[in-house]
């Protein structure tokens, strides 16, 4: 679930969420990590069609509940009761279908931040979105591979205005209405542990500084334990050269 647990900071640095406050984050993990060890106890639980082989102490490892479990998520149904919407047979909901040509590439920095097979750029998800549902509606992908539906609902609510006048201008020439912008609430699920694992990291709010920070240091480690595996000499036999990608072509003759 992507920023949909309405986790809220108030001025007093407190952190709010599922209706519970705690003093920080860490608190709060602390908290859900508790529960989520003490579900994993329970038999019926690990029978759970899905459920990832592995320690109780890899899941817990991975996950920061109730945001994201690397198992099936306990705390969805407090999350739907607290955000979904009863059907009401009184309110009216009718929806022409999609019937707008959606092509876009797939150079966006969002797109390109992890590569995975089947991806699909949250760009060409958004017009969906902004179609078929209002701000503050909770969307279901059980089928949600790297998350991308999960950035694509947020950026329902925090497209650049430029996007918006794109689209909102393609759309009045089809003869529709504005969208409703706004974010969307996301259950994102999928089989693959890998996956999920994805898609929480696309789509869970972080620290951007501290994120820089250990990648570069990282890179620096990497840097000095291998980096020597991807030089070669140029042909002056001195001077010293970064491999980039290397071509591997066999020749056959009859």
């Amino acid at each position: 679930m992507n920023d949909f647990f309405h986790n809220q900071k108030a001025e007093s640095g407190h952190v709010e969420c599922l209706s519970q406050t705690f003093p920080n984050e860490q608190a709060r993990r602390e908290h859900f990590l508790k529960l989520l060890s003490e579900k994993l106890k329970d038999p019926a639980f690990r029978t759970t069609e899905g459920f990832p082989h592995g320690t109780d102490e890899a899941i817990l490892a991975m996950s920061d509940p109730p945001y994201y479990t690397a198992c099936p998520n306990p705390f969805l149904e407090e999350f739907v009761r607290r955000y979904g919407k009863p059907h009401d047979p009184s309110v009216k909901y009718s929806r022409e279908p999609q019937t707008i040509d959606v092509s876009v590439g797939k150079t966006d920095p969002l797109y390109k931040a992890h590569s995975y097979h089947t991806k699909v750029p949250h760009l060409a998800i958004v017009p969906s979105i902004l179609h078929y549902t209002d701000p503050g509606d909770l969307v279901l992908d059980g089928f949600a591979g790297s998350g991308m539906t999960g950035v694509a609902a947020q950026w329902c609510g925090s497209a650049p205005a430029a996007y918006r006048h794109e689209l909102e201008s393609e759309w009045k020439k089809q003869g529709k209405a504005a969208p409703r912008w706004g974010a969307r609430r996301v259950i994102l699920n999928d089989l693959s542990p890998a996956a999920t694992f994805i898609a929480a990291n696309y789509n869970l709010p972080f620290d951007v500084e501290a994120f820089a920070k250990a990648g570069k240091e990282l890179l620096k480690e990497v840097e000095q334990e291998v980096g020597w595996m991807y030089e070669t000499t140029h042909t002056d036999g001195k001077t010293k050269g970064r491999i980039e990608y290397s071509v591997w072509s066999q020749i056959y003759s009859a």
